[in-house]
């Protein structure tokens, strides 16, 4: 068994303690860096009332605290299925090397969890989306931007 399967099976095997142990859906993660689990987590979502509490984002928040940093560079996330728009947007913060993962969106939608109107409602005009959407104070928001720009003390990300 090589590497890749080895950690991809341990996300498996965390989706399905996750789901037995009532902590939420069939989902597991896990984040490695220089062979060795940095972060790992099942779905947590219905166990902590959080809808983000997916599992890819339960590994990256241990794996960050673990490492004492926002960034995952040099390290592999694996994840028991392809990851929703959600995490993948994580994952794109977050800044790992790359993303293993086993079953595919499709296969999670056959189970219950099609995320596909998301990819939907995220190229629609805000006026059509599901959900209303309305931009207001966009000067005064702006002014916090410039206000960053400027900042002496930040740290970029």
């Amino acid at each position: 068994m090589n590497q890749d399967e080895r950690f991809l099976r341990e996300a498996i095997r965390l989706a399905r303690e996750g789901m037995n142990s009532g902590q939420g859906g069939p989902f597991g993660a896990v984040v490695v860096k220089d062979g060795e689990i940095i972060g790992s987590g099942p779905n947590r979502v219905t166990s902590t009332n959080d809808p983000t509490a997916h599992a890819e984002v339960v590994a990256i928040r241990d794996a960050c605290e673990h490492l004492g940093t926002f960034q995952l560079e040099a390290c592999t996330l694996y994840a028991s299925c392809e990851p929703c728009p959600m995490c993948l947007g994580a994952i794109y913060w977050a800044r790992p090397s790359r993303v293993v993962y086993a079953a595919r969106h499709a296969d999670a939608a056959e189970a219950g969890f099609d995320d596909s109107f998301i990819y939907e409602e995220i190229v629609k005009p805000h006026e059509h989306r599901r959900i209303p959407m309305q931009q207001m104070l966009a000067d005064e928001a702006k002014t916090v931007f410039k206000e960053w720009i400027v900042k002496g003390s930040k740290i970029p990300y």
